[in-house]
């Protein structure tokens, strides 16, 4: 009995050395990403606002994909949590002036202004911490949900800018383009990101049907981001919090 105990008490903590290791490895991974960005965007080798969203598209993407190098305990998520929520941190402390960063004020925000690190750039880490605790890699709402937000809207705001000379006819801030982009970009990534969680064995789908779930998902998301209400709510509410509702009728969240 002696044994199994210890046995348990060295998984125990083997998980736990996992998953402070991946921790560490995928915070630092965050820090280098925004600090690459921030270094191109001083040097001028980007535009400002191509540096900020390929950060909004590359960050929530890569840690995502990061999820399975954490340990299969049950406190693994809360683990993976912590590199956005002190990223949350971070952006309050700059938001508020507390600290100075010009550098991510310029990689994340669209005006240069230390407040805009409160708004969009804090809703989005906000929507990771969220997915991370409540849907995990083991469901498919929060992998669509975060697939949505980095790659459907990003490129859409990507390629909208650079080619949407056609605006929407109910939204002149949005464009057809950027419209379509979302859709594409989404359905592909939203499926690309389920088929590597299915292919490690987190999640079991029946890709007939989830090909059409993903499909009206996409879309759904795709309506709320093209509505005329950027004012009101960012899209880093609007489009995770659409895609969740959606999901969720289509598949069980965890429990």
């Amino acid at each position: 009995m002696k044994l199994l105990v210890r046995a348990f008490d060295d998984m125990a903590l083997g998980a736990r050395v996992q998953d402070v290791g991946a921790m560490v490895l995928v915070m630092s991974g965050a820090y280098f990403l925004v600090l690459s960005f921030d270094v191109l965007t001083k040097k001028s080798i980007i535009e400002q606002k191509l540096s900020r969203k390929l950060v909004h598209i590359l960050s929530g993407l890569l840690f995502l994909s990061s999820w399975p190098i954490f340990s299969s305990s049950v406190e693994a998520r809360y683990f993976a949590a912590i590199v956005p929520l002190v990223n949350s941190l971070r952006l309050v402390v700059y938001g508020l002036s507390i600290v100075t960063n010009e550098g991510l004020v310029q990689s994340v925000t669209r005006d240069g202004r230390p407040e805009e690190l409160l708004r969009g750039p804090l809703y989005y880490v906000l929507a990771l911490i969220y997915c991370t605790l409540f849907y995990w890699r083991e469901s498919p709402i929060g992998v669509i949900s975060l697939a949505m937000m980095c790659a459907g809207d990003g490129v859409a705001d990507v390629l909208g800018r650079r080619f949407g000379n056609h605006k929407l006819p109910f939204n002149k801030q949005k464009s057809w383009v950027g419209s379509i982009c979302m859709f594409v970009f989404g359905f592909s990534v939203s499926l690309g990101m389920l088929f590597y969680f299915s292919n490690l064995g987190y999640i079991q789908l029946d890709w007939g049907s989830t090909i059409e779930k993903v499909l009206i998902i996409a879309m759904a998301a795709t309506i709320v981001e093209s509505l005329p209400i950027t004012g009101l709510l960012d899209d880093n509410i609007t489009v995770p919090l659409s895609s969740m509702l959606v999901a969720s009728f289509f598949f069980r969240p965890l429990a």
